[in-house]
């Protein structure tokens, strides 16, 4: 539009559609009763004219708000769990939820409003300025579940004290008596891994533990990372006694590395993860890990997104939730003379 161009409104809509301001406004607010060829006449329209919906100008609560979750990659343990929180949720607050994959199609802010979305939940999805500025334009709310970078000063998002997690997680094996552990993370930017890994380092510092830059491994929060990491690690000249991994996956990446070179867990090698999916109970040993409080987080998000929705504010920016070390069977005390370099 031009600076100083006349808004688009749903009369001006309606009447290049022939129909109706009424079934413009349930075409924009996702109503159902509409027919698809009317629905599909006038959301044309509606693009044509870059008609922004004014979703933050609600004077009373939405009636059956509708939000979108987007995810990026494969659907995880983590995001599976994540997922239950959301629509467990949503189901209590008499939400309706729609779960896609991160789209960057052209409009795709308002298309999303066109379809009667409400407001934008994001799990591990990454959002530059250009999209921020998208759905700004389109009045769409946005919640970021554990932001993989920085935020936007513009963007709620929902964590988990990874922080202390980390801190936990490495005093848990300093306790037991390890000296040479090491850190195989996940990405060097992403926020939640440099405070998991800044924990580990606090905790290896107040015990006067060294850390060589070698036991400090940046990945992925994939198994593969596990796998190759811990191969890097083990064939160190002085191979670390316990590995504290950025997340579950890559755990079971570094236990199944260790067990290809008959190395036993945790008689030769102790692990921890972080998470506490389904996948830490499932291993083999039980994963000592750290309890990211997956579905409590996504409540909270969508909590977060229906308060926006309806135009109200939130006292916080950035909600966090506590972690908790899970202690199972896959740490114990090192070995006087360990066989990790085998």
């Amino acid at each position: 539009m031009r600076p100083n161009a006349r808004r688009t409104t749903l009369a001006d809509i309606a009447q290049a559609a022939g129909v109706s301001v009424a079934t413009v406004s349930k075409v924009v607010n996702g109503r159902g009763d509409v027919a698809p060829r009317t629905r599909a006449r006038v959301q044309e329209l509606l693009h044509q004219h870059r008609y922004l919906a004014p979703v933050f100008r609600h004077t009373e609560a939405i009636e059956s708000p509708t939000i979108e979750v987007q995810f990026q990659g494969g659907l995880k343990s983590y995001v599976a769990e994540a997922l239950e929180g959301i629509v467990d949720s949503a189901a209590e607050s008499g939400a309706s939820v729609v779960i896609s994959k991160a789209s960057r199609a052209p409009h795709w802010a308002r298309d999303l409003v066109s379809a009667g979305r409400h407001a934008v939940i994001a799990v591990t999805s990454v959002y530059t300025t250009a999209h921020l500025n998208e759905l700004a334009r389109a009045g769409l709310p946005l919640v970021v579940l554990d932001p993989l970078h920085l935020p936007d000063s513009r963007v709620n998002s929902v964590g988990a004290t990874n922080f202390a997690g980390g801190l936990a997680a490495t005093q848990h094996l300093l306790f037991l008596g390890h000296r040479r552990v090491a850190y195989l993370g996940g990405p060097t930017m992403a926020v939640c891994n440099q405070a998991r890994m800044h924990g580990y380092r606090a905790a290896m510092e107040a015990e006067g533990a060294q850390v060589p830059d070698a036991y400090v491994q940046p990945g992925e929060f994939t198994y593969e990372t596990g796998l190759l990491g811990a191969a890097a690690l083990l064939d160190l000249p002085e191979p670390p006694t316990a590995i504290f991994a950025g997340n579950d996956e890559i755990a079971l990446g570094v236990i199944e590395t260790a067990r290809a070179r008959g190395l036993r867990i945790p008689e030769d090698l102790s692990v921890v993860g972080f998470d506490d999916t389904s996948l830490a109970q499932m291993a083999s040993p039980p994963l000592t890990t750290v309890r990211q409080p997956l579905r409590e987080m996504g409540g909270a998000a969508l909590r977060t997104a229906l308060r926006l929705a309806n135009g109200e504010k939130v006292e916080s920016h950035h909600i966090e939730l506590a972690t908790e070390l899970v202690v199972r069977a896959s740490t114990a005390p090192p070995r006087e003379e360990t066989s990790a370099r085998r």
